[in-house]
């Protein structure tokens, strides 16, 4: 058998098991073999559930950072005028202010875990575009990585049921 190869981030590739005689031996090793593909099998169904759920927080992740950069950008904008702006910002899920922003040379961003820190507009729209060009590449690589666990997946049932339909015609063989 091959080393193992894996892709960019380390999941392992399923070998696809051209010659059953070969790689099973024989009936003994049937029932070890198929345990073993059922183990992988599992592993991989785990990775996926894993990366779908960290793909779930991507998705809802990448919207908040575009619409605070594109918050910061406005704000930017408005740099030149002495007017100030007047919006309406969230406090709650369910409550809204209306707020009038005289001109300003800072935001502050939450960063998570109740922490709030307080940045010049230039800093927060540099932050918020490494951000969000970060939270891009993973969301890429989730959905490579995705794909390619389902490959990984599909080719260890191909895996299990070749084995399987082996040892039946095997067994049948030996009766006559």
């Amino acid at each position: 058998m091959e080393p193992m190869t894996t892709n960019p981030r380390g999941i392992p590739t399923a070998p696809f098991i051209d010659n059953i005689d070969q790689f099973v031996g024989s009936n003994e090793n049937v029932e070890s073999t198929l345990r073993k593909f059922q183990e992988m099998i599992a592993k991989y169904k785990t990775m996926e559930g894993h990366l779908a759920q960290r793909r779930r927080g991507l998705e809802s992740k990448i919207p908040e950072i575009k619409k605070t950069l594109d918050m910061v950008l406005y704000i930017l904008s408005r740099s030149d005028s002495d007017e100030p702006m007047t919006t309406e910002f969230e406090i709650n899920d369910t409550l809204w202010v209306n707020a009038k922003i005289e001109k300003t040379e800072t935001v502050c961003l939450w960063l998570g875990a109740n922490v709030m820190l307080e940045y010049s507009t230039e800093e927060a729209k540099d932050l918020l575009t490494e951000k969000l060009g970060t939270a891009k590449i993973s969301l890429n690589q989730v959905k490579e990585d995705l794909t390619f666990l389902k490959e990984q997946i599909t080719t260890m049932e191909v895996n299990f049921s070749r084995v399987h339909n082996w040892d039946v015609k095997v067994r049948r063989d030996q009766k006559k």
